[in-house]
């Protein structure tokens, strides 16, 4: 983590994501702008949370870790999102560690500045209280969509949101095998039988698998299987 000190950054990013109607004028004097390197820690599942993080740029992802030391990967996410919102109602421990997937620039506020001067600030409440009945409507979809339809059809879902979500241009129609078990986590289904779906997709000619890599060979078709088209 590294504190990026640049003001005008800063407010460049609080234009782009349109937060200067969100905070106002005591908390913007209180912002940090940070950067992560990707693999970097942003907070820890168990850690008490001394700040509020809004993602503006970057993605990163959320996982689970059990007593046992088993890792359950719960999302991915994009700016613009918040990290610790929840914690920072309930005034608990951090739910979920997050980790920078690529590089991360995140803005940041104390509690001790948000408590002084966010507790009454009516459009922070308004943005916190969207942010949060959000990521439950996102959930809950997931849940359901998790429950309905077979894991072929899951993961298409998932290739193709990925993406989509790589606008940063990190994605060009690939995917790493190494982070199979992330996707196996997040579509609800185990490993091995995630890799006998990629099989059968690679005999059909929709994928390609080679060096580590996936490749997506037939994106018209992937849509099909998806229901996106």
């Amino acid at each position: 983590m590294k504190e990026v000190k640049d003001r005008q950054l800063l407010a460049e990013y609080m234009e782009l994501h349109r937060l200067d109607s969100v905070f106002n004028e005591q908390l913007i004097q209180h912002m940090c702008l940070y950067s992560f390197d990707p693999g970097e820690l942003i907070c820890s599942q168990g850690e008490t949370p001394q700040y509020l993080y809004v993602l503006v740029k970057g993605k990163i992802k959320v996982y689970n870790t059990s007593p046992e030391g088993k890792t359950l990967m719960i999302s991915s996410k994009t700016a613009l999102e918040v990290i610790g919102d929840i914690e920072y109602i309930q005034e608990a421990e951090f739910i979920n560690s997050v980790e920078a997937v690529t590089p991360v620039w995140m803005i940041t506020i104390h509690h001790r500045w948000l408590k002084m001067y966010g507790k009454d600030h009516t459009p922070l409440l308004q943005f916190l209280l969207k942010i949060i009945t959000e990521k439950f409507y996102r959930k809950s979809n997931a849940l359901s969509f998790n429950l309905m339809y077979p894991v072929e059809v899951r993961l298409a879902s998932y290739i193709l949101s990925v993406s989509i979500e790589a606008s940063d241009a990190m994605f060009s129609g690939e995917l790493r095998t190494s982070d199979l078990r992330d996707a196996a986590n997040l579509i609800g289904t185990s490993y091995r039988h995630l890799n006998r779906v990629i099989q059968q997709l690679c005999q059909e000619g929709i994928l390609e698998r080679s060096r580590g890599m996936i490749y997506i060979k037939d994106k018209e078709r992937l849509m099909t299987i998806a229901g996106r088209k």
